[in-house]
């Protein structure tokens, strides 16, 4: 059998195709960890022991789908948020830390929140985290596709945690679906659309551009429909929460003070970038 370096390194060049060499080094302890089972501390501590078992079509196959720059998260399957495994691929977007951020703001300031929802849930991220974090709360999870329900609703029953998923246009009249809510938060998509070229391909050419793009005139498009609605399905005093476009920030103040929205709240993520709004409903 090969060595777990030996793997390592196989798989180091074959992301080193798409990625600079310290993120190919962490995708290939990754991939690794994923292949046998060993974790991260064994692998640098001890790379030069011989692996007792590995799949080598497994081994042919990840390094393949590493070197065509597929997420690693979809090529094995899952990844972690909020200290939580959850379920991942194409078809829903791969959950990111900054997230996490806006998931503990929620939590946090909303600790005794009867009745959730997260708007355009996709793996479920948000959703099944807050459930876990608030358990006396009834938590919905909408998204307009089938697949990310079904994501959604896998990684609930994974977690342990009841969530309900529902089916819903963020664009549409989707607040008839729900009354007395304590918290409205989403993650919508936000993306300009002249980012995309931008873009790494693990996300470009990989990740659902419904779930990623707007159009560079329209910005605030979901975000406008959410709080409209959101005006309706919140009890007064009830907390909406978004992460946002880093550059829209201005405008989603103007925005929700116009539709008379109070205790606006603008707020930074771990990289210093404008992310995360909260306000309350009058």
């Amino acid at each position: 059998m090969p060595t777990y370096a030996e793997i390592i390194n196989r798989m180091k060049c074959a992301a080193a195709a798409n990625y600079d060499e310290r993120e190919a080094h962490s995708l290939a302890l990754w991939a690794v960890e994923a292949l046998t089972g060993a974790d991260r501390v064994q692998l640098l501590v001890d790379p030069h022991r011989e692996v007792e078992y590995v799949d080598m079509e497994e081994v042919e196959r990840v390094e393949r789908e590493l070197s065509e720059a597929r997420p690693i998260q979809y090529i094995i399957g899952t990844t972690e948020f909020c200290g939580l495994q959850f379920a991942v691929g194409e078809g829903v977007l791969v959950p990111r830390p900054e997230t996490e951020e806006l998931v503990r703001w929620v939590a946090e300031e909303c600790p005794t929140a009867r009745r959730i929802l997260d708007i355009g849930t996709g793996s479920g991220a948000i959703a099944v985290s807050l459930a876990k974090l608030l358990p006396q709360a009834e938590v919905a999870a909408m998204d307009i596709s089938e697949v990310a329900l079904d994501y959604a609703s896998r990684n609930a029953t994974a977690n342990g945690v009841r969530v309900r998923v529902v089916q819903g246009d963020a664009l549409s009249d989707w607040a008839s679906a729900f009354e007395e809510l304590d918290v409205v938060v989403s993650n919508p998509p936000y993306v300009p659309a002249s980012d995309r070229a931008s873009m790494h391909r693990n996300v470009r050419d990989y990740e659902p551009e419904l779930a990623l793009f707007v159009p560079d005139d329209d910005l605030l498009r979901f975000y406008r429909s959410i709080a409209d609605g959101a005006t309706r399905a919140l009890l007064t005093g009830g907390a909406l929460y978004f992460e946002i476009y880093e550059g829209a920030a201005e405008q989603m103040i103007e925005m929700l003070t116009e539709r008379g929205w109070t205790d606006i709240e603008l707020r930074r993520d771990f990289n210093d970038k404008n992310r995360m709004i909260r306000c309350r409903k009058r």
